[in-house]
Parts: structure tokens; C-alpha cells; sequence
């Protein structure tokens, strides 16, 4: 499938009566506006070309089910006006994720790691949206009661774990498919938690939106596998974040890779 007939297929999933559709060939994106409501979303057409390839129309359903979720959020809020703070999430996010939306309002952010950046939503039911500096105003806050209400709603997540142990290392995956799920790496109360039962050297993994892996690694190849097993979820995650895996230590998080080059720089120094 190529991206004109990808065009084609939306116009006729979604329907010309409630969208106007503009495409764009240079960029290779489709720009969408609800009539209705007079706002839009961009959407980037190779990254589902790229999914059609293996999922064929399943990953056309998932993106018409994704657009008419944010849309319908998008009517509800002007229907219904912003929810309160505890509807306020984190949401991680990688650095080079946009800093602002595509009105031009930068986004409420924090920064987190050198691989990561926090982001925070309102939670829609089905959906949610980021929040940025044009709905302060509306939700008579500031970015700091943003930030703390976020803090707060982290910690009322379920935090339930499925484990697998590979040559002789453990690895445990919290995969709630709330929209929430690499989230819980700032819930430090379950990091704390899940390092009192670690015998090895535990890590933590946020590849994508919906997955958190903790690993307790006893001996060398479980970095690797860590690397490989990280590098997949990446690869097939809706929302890919870091390929990168962090070392956790007394309420820290450290790259693995930045590690391997100080412990490299420490050995030729001590020679």
C-alpha cells in the first residue's frame, strides 16, 4: 500500500461529511480537521505503512479507532468543559517528543533522565490529552499543582507485575494497558519496593508507552538479553520512548551505557 491509497482508505473510513482531508506529499502526512468542532490532528503515514506491512488492516482499524477516540475527546471537552486534578497523569515521553502542540502552545514539562522527559495529561476516559499552557487557564491552575496533582494520581495506579526468569536472571513486566504503564517509573514508593526483592543489580526499561520492565540481573547475559528484549519492545510499541535501559541505585536512575563508558574510563585510569 502506498501512502495515496492509505489517503483514500481513510476518506472512506471516516467520512468526508464530518473531516476536511489535506495531504501533504512532500511531507508525506495527512492533516485532519473535524468540521464540527474546528480542530485537527496530523498524522505521519509512513509510521502506519510501516505497521500495514505486517498487520495489514488491522493497523488501518487501530489508527480510525485512535483518531475517533481523540476526536470524540476533543468534542467532549467542548461539550463538557476540563475535569478536575485528579484526572491530572504523568506521562514519559522521549526527549525528542515535540514540546509543543500543533497550535504552537509549548507543553507542561519536566525534565526526568537524559534519554526521557515528563509530560503530563488529562485523562479523557478512552483518551487523554497532553496538557499545555493555553488549558492552565482554563483549569484555574498552575503548572506546579499540575505536577503535584500528577505526583498524586501516579501513585493510585495498580502496580501488579508478571515475572519470567532468563539464564538465571529475573525480569518482571508491568503491562496494564491503561495508557499509563512506563508512568510507573516515577512511582518511587513501587521502584523502592521492587528493589528490596532484587538480589542483583536492578534495572529499569521503558521502551514504550505501554510497558515497564524490571530487571534483576545476576550475571553478564542478562544485559544482553536486557538489550535485545528492550530493542523489540521499541521496535513494535505504539508509542516508542527508550531503547535505553537505566540502572537503579538509592532513588537514581543511570544509562546503562553511560555506566559501561565510566567503568571503561575508571579501569584504563587505574592501569
Amino acid at each position: 500500500m502506498e501512502s495515496k491509497q492509505l489517503v483514500a482508505e481513510l476518506k472512506t473510513k471516516l467520512g468526508e461529511a464530518n473531516f476536511t482531508f489535506t495531504f501533504d506529499e512532500k511531507h508525506d502526512k495527512l492533516r485532519l480537521e473535524h468540521k464540527k468542532i474546528g480542530r485537527g490532528m496530523d498524522i505521519s503515514l509512513p509510521e502506519i505503512l510501516t505497521k500495514y506491512e505486517t498487520k495489514k488492516q488491522q493497523a488501518i482499524d487501530e489508527v480510525i479507532y485512535t483518531i475517533e477516540q481523540t476526536f470524540l475527546a476533543m468534542q467532549r471537552e467542548e461539550e463538557k468543559g476540563f475535569g478536575g486534578l485528579a484526572s491530572v497523569y504523568p506521562i514519559i515521553r522521549s526527549t525528542s517528543f515535540p514540546k509543543k502542540s500543533n497550535d504552537g502552545h509549548a507543553f507542561v514539562m519536566t525534565d526526568h533522565t537524559a534519554e526521557t522527559r515528563i509530560y503530563y495529561a488529562l485523562d479523557l476516559g478512552t483518551t487523554y490529552r497532553l496538557i499545555d499552557e493555553s488549558m492552565l487557564p482554563k483549569l484555574n491552575v498552575t503548572e506546579e499543582h499540575i505536577r503535584e496533582a500528577a505526583r498524586f494520581s501516579v501513585k493510585k495506579l495498580p502496580t501488579s507485575v508478571k515475572r519470567d526468569e532468563v539464564s538465571g536472571n529475573i525480569y518482571y513486566f508491568l503491562n496494564q494497558n491503561d495508557g499509563y504503564d512506563a508512568s510507573r517509573i516515577l512511582n518511587e514508593s513501587f521502584l523502592k519496593e521492587m528493589e528490596s526483592q532484587i538480589e542483583g543489580e536492578m534495572t529499569v526499561s521503558v521502551p514504550h508507552q505501554d510497558v515497564l520492565i524490571i530487571g534483576d540481573i545476576r550475571n553478564e547475559v542478562g544485559y544482553d538479553v536486557l538489550a535485545q528484549m528492550t530493542m523489540h519492545f521499541f521496535t513494535v510499541g505504539a508509542v516508542p520512548i527508550t531503547s535505553l535501559s537505566f540502572v537503579y541505585e538509592n532513588g537514581h536512575l543511570e544509562p546503562i551505557f553511560i555506566l559501561a563508558k565510566n567503568k571503561v574510563k575508571k579501569e584504563q585510569e587505574e592501569k
